[in-house]
């Protein structure tokens, strides 16, 4: 499975024809402890660059953006519960959603592995 980046930190790995999305290690770091996540709703159409979930930490809320557009399949509703999972696995257990793109564009536009470390560096 190949996972790519945003800017926003957001991660999208390709499972099937679904895209699975989340945050990374290095959001939820600077973040801090995670206390509440706001999910998206199953079947709500997500345009590339909007708002899809909501995040609240104990430093600060924050927003997922949608690295792909497409209609939303699936959510990991443990996360409710367990917003923690964020912290604990963020590119594992700690996904938020699962969309099925409405083309493979968006996808391809984003950072891969590399691409995205050498982002990171730039930043500090």
């Amino acid at each position: 499975m190949t996972t790519k980046y945003t800017e926003d930190h957001e991660w999208a790995r390709q499972d099937g024809d679904l895209i699975v999305v989340g945050i990374t290690d290095y959001a939820q770091n600077e973040l801090g402890d995670i206390v509440f996540v706001e999910l998206p709703e199953v079947e709500q159409e997500l345009s590339l660059g909007t708002e899809a979930a909501v995040i609240e930490s104990v430093k600060a809320a924050g927003e997922v953006k949608s690295p792909v557009s497409g209609v939303v399949a699936e959510i990991n509703s443990a996360l409710e519960d367990e917003p923690e999972k964020v912290n604990d696995s963020p590119e594992g257990d700690g996904w938020f959603y699962k969309v099925k793109p409405s083309g493979n564009t968006d996808f391809d536009q984003l950072m891969d592995a590399e691409a995205y470390a050498d982002f990171l560096e730039s930043l500090s």
